[in-house]
């Protein structure tokens, strides 16, 4: 019960700022002298301050606590296949420094990995007040397991274990997330926009993934392999994928496929000798610039994107869907595709009453992702990173 209320009391002041001992105490429905108490470890600790007079109740000052958000930090890791991102967080989702590996092939896999544990103890080192790490991995992930069920186009990732490869080697915790719910708790803990507590991360980059947020909580299945829309099937006579099932989603509209078809299609020069990002980006660039061809894939792939939208509204009812990572950059004109089949083929009650957007987070929603892994594990478990008990 400590734990518990030490949990609510953080995550209080992280929603909500200075606040006194008497506002947490009611708002929390704990007693003044549990507050105080649990305040006091706290301080003590290091983890919250207290801050100069506020106003109280009845125009009385009072002492008012804070958590102060930049003083923390946590470093965020991003596994997308062939990509592999790093940066550095503040606990407000503020990305501080970040950078792209060279790419990943299957050769290549062990050197990244060596890279990654190598920049790590080097942020380490540099600055102390970095809490914990934070992993974003494709999906399906075998939580308890630590590893990657299927990965799509580069199975060399199905090998790696990142809890043996990382838990234990670092002075701080390290914390390993499917990647489409480390984006839906990205949004819930640093969007202002797009959050809620029923709410959907529809992750469309090299792989495509869901993560649910179901009243406030993240719905994770019995081995952590729930919401994996990607291989859901939308043509049963459709393309193969390496999951084993045929027309899966992530076989239309993920950044790979759609590589795959600006190839065949001779949309973009010199596209075969580029990454799946590069080439996607220079075909949202070409549609921008009014060429009829790649104007006609972006909505292509909306169309496709939509049918997942449709699933969304169907197995989890959320409030708002929220579009991110490479797939999203086709902007106004992909989301216009989405909801043009949204429209058609959804329940027009759940159409109503849900949003689709685009992610605008000011980092990547994935990397930011990892970072809110590690920042939810502290203001859950703060016993884990100081002695509070």
């Amino acid at each position: 019960m400590s734990e518990s209320n030490r949990s609510h009391i953080l995550e209080h002041l992280y929603r909500n700022g200075v606040c006194s001992r008497a506002q947490i105490a009611q708002a929390l429905n704990l007693t003044p002298a549990a507050i105080t108490k649990i305040t006091a470890r706290l301080i003590d600790a290091r983890v919250i301050e207290e801050t100069g007079g506020i106003e109280g109740r009845k125009n009385r000052r009072s002492i008012g606590l804070t958590l102060d958000t930049d003083r923390f930090h946590v470093i965020s890791v991003k596994f997308a296949r062939s990509i592999v991102q790093m940066g550095i967080f503040d606990l407000n989702g503020g990305c501080l420094s970040s950078q792209t590996l060279p790419t990943v092939t299957d050769e290549t896999i062990g050197e990244t990995l060596q890279a990654i544990r190598t920049n790590i103890q080097t942020y380490l080192e540099h600055d102390d007040s970095i809490l914990a790490v934070g992993m974003a991995v494709p999906g399906p992930y075998l939580r308890d397991v630590g590893r990657i069920a299927v990965v799509s186009s580069m199975q060399g990732w199905r090998k790696i274990n990142f809890l043996r490869e990382f838990a234990d080697r670092f002075r701080v915790p390290v914390f390993v997330e499917q990647d489409a719910r480390a984006g839906v708790l990205a949004h819930y803990l640093f969007d202002s926009v797009n959050t809620c507590d029923n709410l959907a991360y529809y992750l469309v980059g090299e792989g495509v993934g869901l993560g649910v947020m179901e009243n406030g909580e993240l719905i994770n299945g019995s081995l952590g392999a729930a919401t994996e829309i990607g291989h859901i099937s939308i043509d049963v006579n459709g393309r193969p994928c390496d999951c084993g099932n045929v027309g899966c989603l992530e076989r239309y509209c993920s950044a790979v496929a759609v590589h795959e078809e600006i190839v065949k299609r001779r949309l973009v020069a010199h596209a075969s000798s580029m990454n799946h990002a590069r080439a996607c980006t220079a075909l949202f660039a070409g549609a921008q610039d009014g060429d009829r061809r790649a104007q006609e894939l972006v909505q292509e792939v909306g169309h496709y994107i939509g049918y997942g939208c449709v699933t969304i509204f169907n197995a989890f009812n959320p409030q708002r869907i929220v579009i991110g990572d490479i797939m999203s950059q086709g902007g106004a004109r992909l989301l216009t595709a989405v909801r043009e089949v949204v429209n058609q083929r959804a329940i027009p009650e759940l159409n109503d009453s849900t949003t689709i957007a685009l992610s605008h987070l000011s980092a990547d929603a994935t990397l930011a992702g990892g970072a809110a892994t590690a920042i939810i594990q502290f203001l859950e478990h703060p016993s884990t990173f100081f002695d509070v008990s």
